[in-house]
C-alpha cells in the first residue's frame, strides 16, 4: 500500500552530497543513530516537561524532518560507504523504536488526547517494527509495507504538533485522533506480516 517511505529514495538523492561529505569526515552510521535518537528523546523530554508547550510543538516538525534525515543518512552511510554490520543493524532498530516512544508517549501529557489511547498508538508502532524485523529470518527482507510507517507515524505526529501549537481545538475529535492512529498502525503490522508471508513462500 501506498505509504511516504516510497519517496524515500528521491529524499536519500538530496542528502546524499552531505553524506558523502560526513563520510570523508569520518562520520559513521552508528553515531548519527545514536544523535538521532538523542534529538527524538530530547523532543519528547520537551513535551512531556515544558510548562509552556507551544514553542515546543512548533519546533516538534522541524525534530521530526532532522530525525528523519538522520535515519536516511545513517542507512547510506551503512549501504554506500562499507559500514553495514550486524550489531549496526540492532542499533538502528532498538534506536527507532526507543525514538517512537519518546515522542509518542508524552503526548499523554497533552488534556486533549486520552492517555490510553497514546498508549495503544505507541505499542502499536512498536509491534509494527518488530513484524517489520520479523520478515528478515523469514528470507523476506526487512518489511516497510504501508499504510503507516515510520516516516507516516512522522507526518502525523508532526501534524498534530502544528495544529496544537496553532490553537486548532481539537475536541471531541481529540479523544479519537490517537486511537485511529492506533488502528492504523495495527493495519500496517497486518499487510507486512502477509507480505513477509508471501515474500517467503
Amino acid at each position: 500500500m501506498p505509504t511516504l517511505y516510497d519517496i524515500k529514495p528521491a529524499f536519500q538523492g538530496l542528502l546524499r552530497p552531505l553524506t558523502r561529505k560526513l563520510a570523508a569526515n569520518g562520520i559513521t552510521a552508528n553515531q548519527v543513530t545514536i544523535i538521532a535518537a538523542i534529538i527524538s528523546i530530547a523532543g519528547g523530554a520537551a513535551i512531556a516537561l515544558a510548562t509552556d508547550r507551544v514553542v515546543v510543538f512548533l519546533l516538534l516538525p522541524f525534530v521530526l524532518f532532522v530525525r528523519m534525515a538522520l535515519n536516511a543518512i545513517d542507512g547510506m552511510l551503512a549501504r554506500e560507504h562499507g559500514q553495514a554490520s550486524r550489531p549496526g543493524m540492532i542499533l538502528n532498530e532498538v534506536c527507532d523504536v526507543i525514538s517512537d516512544l519518546a515522542l509518542i508517549l508524552p503526548f499523554a501529557a497533552v488534556q486533549a488526547f486520552p492517555a490510553w489511547g497514546v498508549v495503544a498508538f505507541a505499542l502499536a508502532a512498536f509491534l509494527t517494527e518488530f513484524v517489520g524485523v520479523l520478515g528478515l529470518p523469514l528470507g523476506a527482507g526487512r518489511r516497510y509495507d504501508g499504510p503507516f510507517g515510520k516516516s507516516d507515524r512522522a507526518f502525523a505526529i508532526g501534524l498534530i504538533a502544528l495544529l496544537l501549537a496553532f490553537g486548532v481545538p481539537l475536541q471531541p475529535i481529540g479523544s479519537f485522533v490517537f486511537p485511529a492512529l492506533a488502528l492504523l498502525s495495527l493495519a500496517t503490522t497486518v499487510n507486512r506480516i502477509r507480505a513477509a508471508l508471501a515474500s517467503a513462500q
